[in-house]
């Protein structure tokens, strides 16, 4: 394995203490996950938790007509799975990958005897459960609000913020269902981006040329997320 994909380059695996990194670090099983994998449905039992590296996984609440919705996305910012800790013991959404690329899974067992030697696991994760719910309001708050064109900008930032490079990979249609808006809408954004030159989309991929451009376009709720979760976790050194 590459220095490009160790389990340091996530979050919340980074922000652990030597021993507990250490203890952990055999369990971690490298996985390749593909745009669109499902990870969990709504009700599946927790049997591993994800430490995304370099992919992005999206956390969907589905509709009983089969509409749906983004509520969070998780990078190497975070982990899929909390409410294994909070008791819930099964996932209430769905858990797709936005973004091709890397994770580290764990057994469900292995993390929760950690998280119960009430130490420096059980203090990160819940850091981390307070900055994901922010982000799941602040995204109910702007898709009630904000226009398409703000929301893209929110999302296409929180993208960025999660992945290693610039682009992603992503069709209109996909965006859409993420934001629970229209395709067409998704379109008219996309367009007026590009035409501004702060993105370039092509055949479903998209680059960000101007990320100073998109950050005076977006509305405040990105900067709400990305502040509590720069709090909560100051950027640490990586480990030699």
């Amino acid at each position: 394995m590459t220095d490009l994909n160790t389990p340091d380059l996530n979050q919340l695996l980074n922000a652990l203490p030597s021993p507990e990194y250490q203890r952990l670090q055999p369990y971690l099983e490298p996985i390749e996950l593909r745009l669109g994998d499902v990870i969990y449905e709504p009700g599946d039992k927790l049997q591993h938790v994800y430490f995304p590296t370099t992919c992005i996984i999206s956390l969907l609440y589905v509709m009983e007509n089969g509409a749906s919705a983004e509520i969070a996305v998780i990078g190497r910012d975070g982990m899929v799975g909390v409410a294994l800790f909070m008791g819930g013991g099964s996932m209430p959404n769905r858990a797709v990958v936005q973004s091709a690329g890397h994770a580290f899974r764990l057994r469900a067992h292995l993390l929760m005897k950690e998280f119960n030697q009430f130490g420096p696991m059980l203090q990160i994760l819940l850091r981390y459960t307070q900055a994901l719910i922010t982000q799941m309001a602040q995204t109910a708050v702007c898709n009630r609000h904000h226009t398409v064109d703000q929301q893209l900008c929110r999302w296409l930032l929180l993208s960025l913020d999660r992945l290693p490079s610039n682009a992603l990979n992503m069709t209109q249609e996909l965006i859409a269902n993420m934001l629970g808006v229209r395709r067409e809408g998704v379109t008219e954004a996309a367009r007026k981006l590009q035409q501004a030159g702060l993105i370039d989309y092509s055949r479903g991929h998209i680059t960000i040329l101007d990320r100073p451009g998109l950050e005076a376009r977006v509305c405040e709720c990105y900067q709400v997320v990305k502040l509590e979760s720069d709090r909560l976790f100051p950027p640490p050194p990586r480990r030699s």
